[in-house]
């Protein structure tokens, strides 16, 4: 294919796509028209990252932010706890603005573990988390001589679609109303829908702004290009993109051999969480039962035996642990873990599977709209977004979080361990107000943790002829000559997933010349040519539940759920898994990339997201630079895409790794990763 061709069609598409279309118009013209270079989408770890580079590249970045803290995960989700490979942080192979948020936490605590947790080397207070965060993207700025707008209290709600470009976007931002109480009073359940109304409010007062490309420089002969970059937590921009993509349960097949369902099902996600913090005291608290209560203490338990201790969970995630530098702390063991047990003044952050996690599967309580349900619901209909999730699975999260806080400090039941397991623990208290560390009148993290959303289908490419994505077998270390899928799989789709791994092998075992059970599986993830960031995580499972409501008496984790769980091997980040199909100038970051259900278990804990994020917008810019578009990249793999080599070595040189060390085919040997 002619780069010169394409390059002259791109000029065409970008200025034809600066003709605003039809769209539903908004009550009033836009209070502000802002240009920008990039277009970031949620303010979480991926989206700072891809500001954080398109800025030290000397990018105008206008980043978007549903709550008013940016880091996601690390803040407004309040999982301050950095989830780490032991031997990935041992060498500190990250990604270069990764690393510079971990020094800066260190530089702003003395040390990396004010917390002093043991899920994490770093576990700290969410606050500190977003100003950390902003202090090193107006450094990268200053650095870049890039230019941040920073839109908090922002939603996306209406994109300008000119064929496969997106001309603009419709944002609205609030603000308190007059004489209303202060914005995070109330919990996100509450305010949701009124900040993706364009109206005005008793409790908000509403800006408009449309975003649109900055206009051309110099004497270049054509507009410049903008990029969207969807960042935020459930794929909000693919959804109103109207591109493909998948949510939930993918359906059985070769490459995802340990699916819980034969056909798919779209309404089993992964659990999302709302976090709070707790402080231990000195004397007992008084802890009045929730009206609701009731509802929901069938479900708490600690999970298995080994973890059946009340100080064990709370120092998981401690996040702080003041006055204990100078002491030589004592340390108590429970289930083979050693830790340092609380004091008064310790601070934890709950964030428990069979605790605050809320898990519905159902059509009629699933938490992030399919398709259908959103073209059912209207919000697919010109001005008609409204964030694409159920409020009311929002409101029993939001309670389902306080309950398990009531029964940590006052329970005597354990839903999966029976009686006389758990005992009261009194003395502890729920930290609510604008002093305390979720920073919300309701105590509650300002956002859930999201696990899961929207994974968009990449653009067909070779082996994958309705788009890439990457799959269980391309991570996952399991024994798949195991005897479930040797009896379970049909033969056909058995013999394909041993083809898959067999390397050499493949065609033999294909054609039926080289029988699969005497083949040796590869024992590395796949390698990418297109990889563009690393990650290595555990396919971590919290699996929907089976019946609604998630919390009914009884209920159980949707069968065969965690049986794609497990160790999996350091893998990459295809550049295919972040470009959507029909839309040339979005780009995906985070949590939505494509992957399969299996593979996101992996693909979503902090460095991951940051790595994603450098890589979007580090392509972007680059994009811009060279006048291509990010598909132009990898559009004639596997043949040699001389653009791409360039574009890797960008991000190799700026610190940014797209493979860890000794990846190679010849190389089977990953045991000291594990």
């Amino acid at each position: 294919m002619r780069r010169s061709w394409l390059r002259l069609t791109l000029v065409t598409l970008l200025f034809n796509s600066l003709i605003p279309p039809a769209v539903a118009a908004p009550p009033r013209s836009p209070d502000q028209t802002l240009t920008c270079d990039l277009l970031v989408a949620g303010g979480g770890l991926a989206g700072a990252a891809a500001s954080y580079e398109a800025l030290l590249d000397g990018r105008t970045v206008c980043l978007t932010e549903i709550t008013d803290w940016v880091g996601g995960q690390i803040s407004s989700q309040g999982t301050s706890a950095l989830d780490e490979r032991t031997t990935q942080r041992a060498q500190l192979f990250y990604s270069r603005g990764y690393l510079a948020l971990r020094d800066r936490i260190e530089k702003e605590y003395g040390k990396l573990n004010p917390g002093r947790c043991w899920v994490s080397e770093s576990c700290f207070l969410p606050e500190d988390g977003h100003e950390v965060l902003m202090s090193l993207l107006k450094d990268a700025a200053r650095k870049g001589k890039g230019t941040l707008r920073w839109f908090p209290n922002t939603v996306i709600k209406e994109l300008d679609l000119n064929g496969s470009q997106i001309a603009g976007a419709i944002a609205i931002q609030h603000q308190p109303a007059a004489g209303a109480p202060p914005l995070n009073t109330f919990p996100l359940s509450e305010t949701i829908e009124d900040a993706y109304t364009y109206a005005n409010s008793d409790r908000l007062e509403k800006s408009i702004v449309r975003f649109q490309p900055s206009p051309p420089k110099g004497d270049r002969p054509a507009p410049q290009a903008w990029y969207v970059i969807d960042a935020t937590e459930t794929g909000e921009i693919i959804a109103l993109a109207d591109v493909p993509y998948r949510l939930g349960i993918d359906p059985l097949s070769a490459r995802e051999p340990s699916s819980s369902s034969v056909d798919g099902d779209p309404y089993c996600p992964q659990g999302f969480t709302y976090t709070f913090a707790m402080e231990h005291t000195e004397e007992p608290q008084d802890h009045p039962e929730p009206s609701f209560y009731q509802r929901y203490a069938p479900y708490y338990s600690y999970e298995l035996p080994r973890l059946a201790s009340f100080p064990l969970v709370f120092t998981y995630r401690r996040i702080w642990s003041p006055g204990r530098d100078k002491e030589q702390p004592e340390k108590m063991t429970f289930g083979g873990l050693t830790f340092i047990p609380p004091k008064p003044g310790d601070i934890s952050m709950q964030n428990w599977t069979w605790g605050n996690d809320y898990r519905p599967g159902t059509a009629q309580d699933n938490l992030i709209y399919t398709r259908q349900q959103l073209e059912a619901t209207g919000q697919l209909a010109p001005g008609g977004w409204m964030g694409g999730l159920r409020t009311e699975t929002l409101a029993a999260g939001e309670e389902h979080a306080k309950g398990y806080f009531h029964w940590l400090v006052a329970g005597t039941t354990d839903s999966q361990l029976g009686p006389d397991v758990k005992q009261p623990e009194p003395n502890n208290r729920f930290l609510a107000g604008f002093d305390a560390p979720m920073d919300t009148a309701h105590g509650l993290s300002k956002y859930p943790y999201m696990r899961e959303g929207r994974r968009i289908l990449g653009r067909p490419a070779w082996g994958y002829p309705e788009g890439f994505y990457i799959s269980e077998i391309d991570i996952s270390r399991r024994d798949y000559s195991d005897e479930y899928y040797r009896e379970t799989l049909p033969p056909d789709m058995y013999r394909n997933l041993r083809a898959s791994l067999a390397g050499l092998e493949a065609g033999s075992i294909l054609s039926g010349q080289v029988d699969p059970e005497q083949t040796t599986r590869r024992t590395r993830s796949t390698i990418y040519p297109d990889a563009v960031g690393i990650g290595h995580y555990a396919i971590d499972f919290h699996p929907c539940m089976t019946e609604s409501p998630a919390e009914a008496p009884g209920n159980t984790e949707r069968e065969g759920e965690r049986r794609g769980a497990g160790q999996a091997y350091p893998f990459q980040i295809p550049l295919r898994s972040l470009i959507p199909q029909k839309v040339d100038n979005l780009l995906v970051a985070g949590k939505s990339i494509a992957t399969s259900h299996i593979a996101a278990a992996a693909y979503r804990v902090h460095s991951f997201e940051w790595s994603s994020g450098a890589a979007a917008g580090t392509t972007a810019s680059f994009a811009l630079e060279r006048g291509v578009v990010p598909y132009q990249l990898v559009d004639e793999l596997p043949r040699r895409e001389p653009e791409l080599e360039a574009l890797r070595r960008r991000l190799e040189q700026d610190g940014n790794p797209t493979a860890f060390p000794d990846t190679s085919i010849f190389n089977l040997d990953w045991d000291d990763w594990r």
